[in-house]
């Protein structure tokens, strides 16, 4: 599948050798993803499997001492080492080991020292796990625990639930900053919570008063006050139906006028009830009751908007008359004051406005905060009440955006009364993360409650996607949310159909179904140009190159490259069309140097058109097309055709050096869909490339580190390109002696 560029015409130093076609197949250990997917399928992974028929209950298990030198990688840690693996600053609900510090999930051996890529390849698919399916595989009862990856993250959250100290926590969605913030409530440390009750004043009706009682004292309260409402009541109304009954028998007996008696009798009905609203204002709201409350409350406020966070006051329609109800009865509780003791979780906290922003920063740094009407035309506007405690502890998320629309202030006191995290969205694949993984999978499926359960297989290929998805050589991805959706549609498949068991198929299926609506579009993008016959695949074009790009994070595109040069009527300048973004601008201008360089023409009179073809509305952004932009000028420049059957990807310097980018697999499985059967990618790209393995043997994939390569290998013609080839070693080899003897390469972007 890969094939080495022409060493031929490399000036400079060694680039490292590469196995051939055969050998890499053999050894399967040059492309990260391709010796995993063989082995998974193939079922001949040393995975420490018995591969004979021994119950496990008879087979003897020695255990290394700690005297022996058997230079193995692999120990046993007695009780007394596991009961010391903490972390330090754990309380004494804490106690509970962590996950990666017991040989959890039905593991019995532990790596000794860092792991590796290869130790965790030779630990097998699962890390090592003996499991059947993930019904045997136990899930931790601590939210804490559940936790993949983020291990910075998950230290910082205890450290901050011990000392109530405020997080933020930025990084990419999925990623598992809600479930900390939840776990975060269940480390607080086991504080007395608190009822709060609202009581009307009777000097000032937009004033009421504020109480606060120990947990489920304000129910009593409330009950108290209502059993003394009624009694009252029922005494005036015992009273007023005998006064009734002397009016009405006075106007019968005495009067002998029983209209006058019953309009009496409504009188004095309608003044006894106007009467006893007074003792219904008496009974005070309870605003805050924690009576049922087990643990340290926790609220999400995202999205709220500043009533449903700061609390607010009803309106009231009926204003006068006695028909109004009482101030205090119309006050509704905020989030802030409902996470008191607890957690204030708060996610894409730039989307709050700024006067919610400033508010919150008064209620953190008071702890307490008065609720009044949001609203300046409501009634509830004039009611304010006594400060509402708001003691909480606030773990604000969101993505790296965040951090611009954030008040400056209200980040000031987080960061300066608590901590800031980054999230990762990859973690280095290693056995114990292999067995978490494992883990993963047997907690949604606990979590989901209605899911097959998933048998070894299937287990293997969510890791195999989890690896895939990182993207990275030896990683795998913590965008956890996503993974989870892949587990559930694939129990959703196996559930339709009555199967006990979620299998290996199911999963495969589900990775169809489960695309994104980015993978869709270039999915059916790819499927138009194939019916208008808009791609080209074979023979050669001058100025026209098949660039890659990719739609969203996990989708592929071919993007057309054309270039044509054009006498100028003036300066020549280099002219752009597709909806360039400023990235990709940039990227095309930084193309004009390298032009200028290895060029012969004097291009200082001419115009330079470049066409990204079918960009789209979205446009073309990243720096991704450079190598691209540059082979399709020098093309038009020199008159060379390109080797159309060929796509490309890679960022350029302008010293002609080719930087690695993002999304390479998924680039390389669009061109394999388009029918292409060559891609040029940077070399520093080669190790991430994870493609799936219906595309192995469709397309040959080339790695290069200098421009020149690029265009030994794509362009057409041998006379003509072995003479520009010629030339660019005349002009660059100077300046990659210069980078052999100084160690130097290009910065990864």
């Amino acid at each position: 599948m890969f094939r080495q560029a022409p060493t031929e015409t490399v000036v400079g130093p060694e680039y490292g050798g590469y196995a051939t076609h055969s050998e890499r197949r053999e050894g399967r250990k040059y492309i990260s993803g391709q010796s995993f997917r063989s082995d998974v399928s193939n079922r001949s992974m040393s995975d420490n499997r018995d591969t004979d028929d021994t119950p496990d209950s008879e087979r003897e298990v020695t255990e290394p001492t700690p005297d022996e030198e058997s230079g193995s990688d692999v120990v046993v840690p007695d009780e007394e080492d596991r009961a010391t693996a903490d972390d330090g600053f754990a309380d004494e609900g804490d106690d509970a080991p962590e996950p990666g510090d017991q040989p959890d999930l039905g593991s019995e051996v532990e790596l000794e020292g860092e792991a590796t890529f290869d130790e965790a390849e030779e630990a097998g698919v699962l890390g090592g796990l003996e499991v059947e399916s993930t019904e045997d595989i136990e899930v931790p009862d601590r939210l804490v625990d559940q936790v993949i990856g983020q291990d910075h993250a998950r230290d910082v959250i205890k450290k901050a639930a011990k000392q109530r100290r405020h997080v933020m926590m930025i990084g990419s969605p999925g990623t598992g900053k809600s479930m900390l913030a939840k776990a975060m409530s269940q480390l607080l440390p086991k504080e007395e919570l608190q009822d709060v009750l609202v009581y009307h004043n009777p000097d000032d009706g937009n004033e009421p008063k504020v109480r606060t009682v120990p947990a489920g004292k304000g129910e009593q309260i409330v009950d108290a006050h209502k059993e003394e409402a009624r009694k009252r009541n029922q005494m005036r109304t015992f009273l007023m139906w005998i006064i009734i009954a002397i009016v009405i028998g006075y106007a019968l007996i005495i009067v002998q006028q029983i209209l006058l008696g019953i309009l009496a009798a409504g009188v004095i009905y309608l003044a006894f009830r106007y009467g006893s609203r007074g003792n219904d204002a008496m009974i005070p709201n309870l605003l805050i009751n924690t009576a049922n409350q087990q643990t340290a409350p926790f609220k999400d406020a995202t999205g709220a908007h500043a009533g449903a966070l700061l609390g607010d006051v009803r309106h009231d329609p009926f204003q006068s008359g006695g028909m109004e109800t009482p101030s205090h009865d119309r006050v509704e509780s905020g989030n802030i004051h409902e996470a008191n003791k607890g957690v204030l979780f708060i996610d894409e906290i730039n989307t709050l406005d700024v006067r919610s922003q400033q508010k919150l920063m008064t209620a953190i740094q008071e702890g307490e905060f008065s609720i009044t009407g949001q609203s300046e035309r409501s009634s509830g506007a004039m009611v304010q009440t006594e400060p509402v405690p708001c003691d909480f502890t606030m773990v604000a998320a969101g993505n790296l955006d965040a951090m611009e629309n954030m008040h400056p202030a209200l980040r000031s006191r987080i960061k300066g009364y608590g901590y800031e995290v980054y999230m990762d969205d990859t973690i280095e694949d290693t056995p114990e993360m292999r067995r978490k993984l494992a883990r993963f999978i047997a907690q949604e499926v606990e979590k989901d409650g209605r899911l097959p359960h998933f048998t070894r297989d299937a287990i293997e290929e969510v890791i195999l996607e989890a690896r895939r998805r990182a993207g990275r050589k030896g990683h795998l991805t913590l965008k956890l949310r996503e993974l989870g959706g892949l587990v559930r549609v694939a129990g959703d498949i196996a559930r339709a159909e009555d199967q006990e068991m979620t299998t290996r198929d199911d999963v495969l299926q589900a990775k169809s179904r489960s695309r994104s609506i980015e993978q869709q579009l270039a999915d059916d993008y790819i499927e138009r140009r194939k019916d208008y016959e808009l791609t080209v695949n074979q023979g050669d074009v001058i100025g026209r190159v098949n660039g890659l790009a990719v739609m969203g994070e996990d989708s592929g595109i071919v993007l057309p490259v054309m270039a044509e040069v054009a006498p100028s009527q003036g300066p020549g300048q280099v002219i752009a069309t597709g909806q360039l973004k400023e990235m990709a601008e940039e990227a095309v201008q930084n193309v004009s140097a390298i032009i200028k360089k290895f060029s012969d023409e004097d291009i200082s009179e001419k115009d330079i058109h470049i066409q990204f073809v079918q960009a789209g509305e979205g446009g073309v952004d990243g720096d991704s097309a450079s190598i691209t932009v540059a082979t399709a000028v020098i093309s038009a420049l020199e008159d060379i055709p390109i080797e159309q059957h060929l796509a490309m990807t890679g960022s350029l310097s302008v010293r002609g050096d080719v930087l690695p980018v993002g999304g390479v697999t998924h680039k390389i499985e669009a061109a394999a869909k388009s029918g292409l059967d060559t891609v040029i990618i940077p070399k520093a790209n080669e190790q991430d490339v994870m493609i799936e393995e219906e595309y192995e043997d469709q397309i040959e994939i080339i790695p290069v580190s200098h421009i020149s390569e690029v265009l030994d290998v794509a362009l057409a013609g041998e006379p003509e390109k072995d003479s520009l080839v010629d030339r660019l070693k005349s002009i660059t080899g100077k300046a990659l002696e210069q980078r052999e003897v100084g160690g130097g390469s290009p910065s990864p972007q």
